[in-house]
């Protein structure tokens, strides 16, 4: 069985920068998981005493308080700064753009539409910087029976699909007399899919790498599924039935952008050593 990994897959730049930002700061806690992948997490605990703390209310003055890729709630950011907690900001520049665009064109007075999962910790940070509120929702038939203004200004969570971005996009824009529309899908996330799409057409198994919990790792398998149906999404290579390759001539293989080239490694080596025999 020929067996190929993705044009792009696994860690990007957000990611990476704050992994890297963690293991800098030994015995520091992160307020709510770095990044979703449980096994990463455990990593960084057992090799460089970076603990997890869910409440931001447990940080004490002078604690060091690492913040996720995701970012937090403004609120939440400024309570830990005023109660002198040392800050180490690992929020993804990717997430820090909408969060300014939304608080920016709030208070410029337009309505914000925020086109993702209310309850992801992500979109959590970014409503909370639109001034006077914004609505978030996953597709079109959510504004429906909602009455909005005639200045719209519209973002997304940087790792949604752009198709479904664009579904949006296109039914706003006629119903409303300024639409201000910004890209705020991370270019990871677009390669990362395009590469997947591209891959899932000539595959005949996908296995997409990533944690249950991660977004953009989600988006990928959805995408994998649409081409491929024997698209599996695992957390590491315990997840793997051997029985899903029985017949099969082509795997494909990808990964989320908080899944770790050493689990991608792992996945690979399990395939190998227990199909190709």
């Amino acid at each position: 069985m020929k067996i190929e990994l993705a044009e792009n897959y696994g860690f990007c730049f957000g990611v990476k920068r704050a992994i890297k930002i963690a293991e800098e700061n030994k015995d520091s806690s992160t307020y709510g998981p770095l990044i979703h992948n449980s096994k990463e997490i455990a990593r960084l605990e057992k090799d460089f005493k970076v603990g997890l703390t869910d409440d931001y209310k447990t940080f004490k003055t002078g604690d060091k308080a690492v913040i996720r890729t995701h970012g937090i709630p403004k609120n939440e950011l400024n309570s830990l700064y005023s109660n002198g907690v040392d800050v180490v900001d690992a929020t993804c520049p990717y997430v820090t753009k909408p969060q300014q665009i939304c608080q920016e064109m709030s208070e410029a007075g337009y309505e914000i539409v925020i086109f993702g999962d209310e309850v992801h910790p992500e979109i959590k940070g970014v409503k909370s910087y639109a001034t006077h509120g914004a609505i978030v929702v996953s597709s079109s038939k959510e504004l429906e029976n909602v009455k909005l203004g005639e200045r719209i200004a519209l973002v997304a969570q940087t790792t949604r699909k752009v198709e479904d971005y664009m579904e949006l996009v296109n039914y706003l824009i006629p119903r409303h007399k300024e639409v201000r529309v910004f890209n705020t899908i991370c270019n990871a996330t677009f390669e990362n899919q395009d590469a997947v799409r591209k891959l899932s057409k000539n595959a005949d198994v996908m296995i997409v790498i990533g944690g249950k919990n991660s977004s953009n790792t989600k988006q990928l398998f959805s995408i994998s599924q649409s081409y491929c149906q024997d698209s599996y999404h695992i957390e590491d290579e315990n997840d793997l039935d051997y029985t899903w390759f029985q017949d099969k001539q082509f795997c494909g293989i990808s990964a989320g952008a908080s899944t770790p080239d050493w689990i991608i490694q792992n996945v690979l080596n399990s395939i190998q050593k227990n199909v190709n025999k």
